[in-house]
């Protein structure tokens, strides 16, 4: 005897299926099986969908958010050191202690981000090629600076030239590629909180269905009983009732907390970071006008271009200075900036006195200006020094970076902490609500036997 067809097999269900709807108690069990399914569902999509978001929110706290921060760090340390190594340089030939330390500690904490950025970064081909170049090229930039200390201690004048190509793959290769790595995990921190952040619709979707169709069920058992209440049907709503009030409270506080971490301190983070970035290579060119003594000209072909990107420099600090102060929303946040910004306004004045010194011919007043110790008459600077303004504000700035990042923080692990336990919670109540629905309609069906 041959099996039966597929097709005549399905044809008998929907048969009995259509047999069953058209009596109280086979329409009853197909209402119930489709609301158990249709919580089951709710809670599935509402567990998978807040999964993600968290994640995402986890990520944002313990992944990108830091590699961001990590790759604006191995900015800065090679910027500060390229500013630290010119600084040295006019020191003359034998360099101060304090100096050549400060050097060292900047070129091994950015070796350091690089080796953490590579086991880090995670998929990022775009990350991994930058890391990969600014591997390869502070070998060749620590050999050059290493030489020009060299030249200089023998008191040749090659060594400048030394620095200057050092300062121009310092320029050219590695900000550059730094700047990249910094905007490529940025990018990415972006990415993951606007993962974080966004509306479960599916499940809050799923939700108001659940809910309605429970309230359809219990006013349809009503109009055929009289009867107000179905404890099994009514412990089922409020089961979905509250995973979807949990659901919409959590996610909106969770959304807000994240809100606050991306408004008041990724914005922030940034705009100081871009800030203290442009205080270091202004110093950096300040130190370069002296060494170099006009011989690299700006496009012009008439000014110093060391000193000429000096005043770019400036210019965009003093703009990003005016933009923290706008941002910062305590005072905790906005003092280190006000610092910073009276700093930055000492320093111009500073950096003028002195070039108007180097102009006149007086290097040796103009040096004393810039990088601080006594002049020719016996008078210190090392107090009103242009460097000592210099490290005013690049020491308010990474106390207002330290502030924001804390704020960043403390914000994004909120957002993050108010989705916790949604996830198993939704599951279990959603089962609650389902076994009890199936109860409701269970009872519902014992009165026809």
């Amino acid at each position: 005897m041959p099996p039966p067809r597929r097709g005549a097999a399905w044809a008998e269900d929907a048969a009995r299926l259509r047999a069953a709807a058209t009596t109280e108690p086979g329409r009853l069990r197909i209402i119930g099986a489709a609301l158990a399914l249709l919580v089951v569902v709710f809670g599935a999509v509402t567990s998978w969908q807040i999964a993600g978001r968290s994640a995402a929110a986890d990520d944002v706290v313990h992944r990108s958010q830091p590699l961001s921060a990590d790759a604006a760090s191995i900015y800065r340390s090679l910027a500060d050191a390229d500013t630290t190594s010119a600084g040295g340089f006019l020191s003359g030939a034998q360099e101060p202690r304090s100096v050549r330390e400060r050097y060292e500690k900047d070129i091994a904490n950015a070796s350091r981000l690089l080796v953490q950025a590579a086991a880090t970064t995670g998929g990022s081909d775009a990350s991994r090629r930058e890391i990969a170049l600014l591997g390869e090229q502070l070998p060749r930039y620590t050999g050059l600076i290493e030489q020009a200390r060299a030249t200089n201690r023998q008191g040749l004048p090659l060594g400048g030239a030394y620095l200057r190509y050092a300062n121009e793959q310092m320029s050219t290769q590695l900000l550059p590629a730094a700047q990249r790595l910094y905007e490529a995990e940025t990018r990415r921190l972006y990415a993951d909180d606007d993962a974080a952040r966004s509306w479960p619709l599916a499940s809050l979707g799923a939700g108001v269905l659940a809910l309605g169709v429970l309230v359809w069920v219990q006013r349809r058992n009503y109009r055929r009983t009289n009867r107000v209440f179905n404890h099994g049907l009514l412990a089922a709503t409020a089961a979905s009732a509250a995973v979807l009030l949990w659901l919409a409270v959590g996610h909106t506080l969770a959304r807000s907390g994240l809100d606050e971490a991306r408004t008041h301190g990724q914005a922030s983070l940034k705009v100081l970071n871009d800030a203290r970035i442009a205080s270091l290579q202004a110093r950096a060119n300040e130190n370069l006008t002296l060494i170099s003594r006009g011989a690299v000209l700006a496009e012009d072909k008439k000014s110093d271009k060391y000193d000429v990107d000096h005043a770019r420099n400036m210019k965009v600090l003093d703009e990003r200075l005016t933009e923290a102060l706008r941002l910062a929303d305590d005072p905790e946040g906005r003092a280190p900036v006000e610092r910073a910004a009276q700093g930055a306004v000492l320093w111009t004045q500073r950096h003028s006195a002195a070039r108007d010194s180097d102009v006149k011919g007086d290097y040796e007043l103009a040096l004393a200006q810039v990088i601080g110790g006594t002049d020719k008459n016996g008078t210190s600077w090392d107090r009103t020094s242009s460097g000592s303004s210099f490290d005013t504000v690049d020491s308010s700035l990474a106390e207002a970076v330290a502030h924001e990042q804390q704020e960043f923080t403390e914000a994004a692990r909120g957002g993050r902490a108010a989705l916790g336990g949604l996830v198993t919670g939704a599951a279990a109540l959603a089962a609650v609500a389902a076994a009890a629905a199936l109860l409701g309609i269970g009872r519902r069906l014992s009165e026809y036997r």
